[in-house]
C-alpha cells in the first residue's frame, strides 16, 4: 500500500487564486487591501519569512507596508508601533513576526494587536471565538490543515481525530476547530508525554502531528488506512527538511499523508493572505 500524497502546494495555489479574485473585487469597489508587517531585530530566518509573505501578498494584489525595529528595541517601542498601526484605518491586517528578540514578550505584544486586524489569529479574543463557535480569525496553520482535508474530501463528521501537540499555535486551536459544530469530529489531544502514545494514535481515523520532534511518529503509531497530517518542519544535521512523521514508513500504512516540505507549510501563508482579504471585506 502506498499512501495518497496530500499536496499542500496545489491546495495553497487554489486558496491564493480565490484570494486574488476577492482582492480584485475589493479593488474594483475602491478598497485597497493592506497588510502591515512588523519585524523586530535582524534574525535572518525571520527576515526571510517576512520577505516571502510580502512577496505572496504582492502576487495576490495585497499591498504590504513594512515596519522594521532594531534588536535593541524595548517592549514599549514594539507596543507603541503596534498601537499606531491599530489606529491606521488604511491597514486591514497586522503581521507581527515571531519570535521577538530575547528579552521581549511575544504574547504581551500580540495582546496589543487589534483583534479585527489579527490576521495571524493569535489574539486571545480570536482564540476565544473558536471556543464559542463564533466567527473570528483562526490561526493560519490549523486553518490550512482543515482546508487540505476539505479539498481532499476526507470525512471528519464523527471521525476519531488525534492531534499530537498542544501548542496555542497549532494543537489546541486545531482540536477546537475539528470538534466545532459543522465539522463534528471526536477529538483527542495527545502530546510527547502521553502514556503509550502509540496506543492512542492508532485509534485515529485522522492523525495530526504537530509536536516539533523530527520523525517521532512512525508506522507503529498509525492505524492502517488512516489519514496523516504532518505539521512539523525540522532541519536535520545534513540540512534536509523532515516532518514530525517518519514519512517513509508511515506512507506504507496510511491511506493519505502530507509531505514535508510541500504539505502544510504552503498552506500557512496562503491562509494568512485569505485572512487578510477577509479583514479587508469587513465593513468599518
Amino acid at each position: 500500500m502506498s499512501a495518497q500524497v496530500l499536496d499542500g502546494k496545489a491546495v495553497a495555489a487554489q486558496v491564493l487564486q480565490e484570494t486574488r479574485e476577492r482582492v480584485a473585487a475589493l479593488n474594483d469597489s475602491g478598497k485597497t487591501t493592506t497588510l502591515a508587517t512588523v519585524l523586530v531585530g535582524d534574525d535572518p530566518a525571520s527576515a526571510a519569512y517576512v520577505r516571502s509573505k510580502r512577496r505572496r501578498a504582492a502576487e495576490v494584489g495585497i499591498r504590504s507596508v513594512h515596519h522594521q525595529l532594531g534588536a535593541d528595541s524595548s517592549q514599549e517601542q514594539v507596543v507603541g508601533l503596534i498601537g499606531e498601526i491599530n489606529e491606521d484605518s488604511g491597514v486591514d491586517g497586522i503581521l507581527l513576526q515571531l519570535p521577538l528578540p530575547k528579552g521581549l514578550d511575544d504574547q504581551g505584544a500580540t495582546l496589543t494587536i487589534d483583534p479585527s486586524k489579527d490576521v495571524d489569529g493569535l489574539h486571545p479574543f480570536n482564540l476565544g471565538m473558536i471556543v464559542l463557535d463564533r466567527p473570528g480569525f483562526a490561526p493560519c496553520t490549523p486553518s490550512g490543515c482543515l482546508r487540505i482535508l476539505e479539498h481532499y474530501q476526507v470525512p471528519l463528521s464523527g471521525a476519531n481525530v488525534v492531534v499530537v501537540g498542544r501548542s496555542f499555535l497549532v494543537g489546541r486551536p486545531l482540536a477546537l476547530l475539528m470538534a466545532s459544530r459543522g465539522i463534528d469530529a471526536t477529538v483527542t489531544i495527545a502530546h510527547s508525554r502521553t502514556a503509550d502514545l502509540a496506543e492512542v494514535t492508532r485509534r485515529a481515523d485522522v492523525l495530526v502531528v504537530a509536536v516539533g520532534r523530527p520523525e517521532m511518529v512512525t508506522d507503529q503509531h498509525v492505524r492502517a488506512g488512516a489519514v496523516v497530517i504532518d505539521v512539523g518542519i525540522n532541519r536535520t544535521e545534513s540540512g534536509s527538511l523532515v516532518g514530525d512523521v517518519h514519512y517513509e514508513s508511515v506512507s506504507k500504512v496510511a491511506q493519505a499523508i502530507t509531505p514535508v516540505p510541500g504539505g502544510v507549510g504552503p498552506m500557512t501563508v496562503a491562509m494568512l493572505m485569505s485572512n487578510t482579504a477577509r479583514a479587508s471585506e469587513i465593513p468599518l
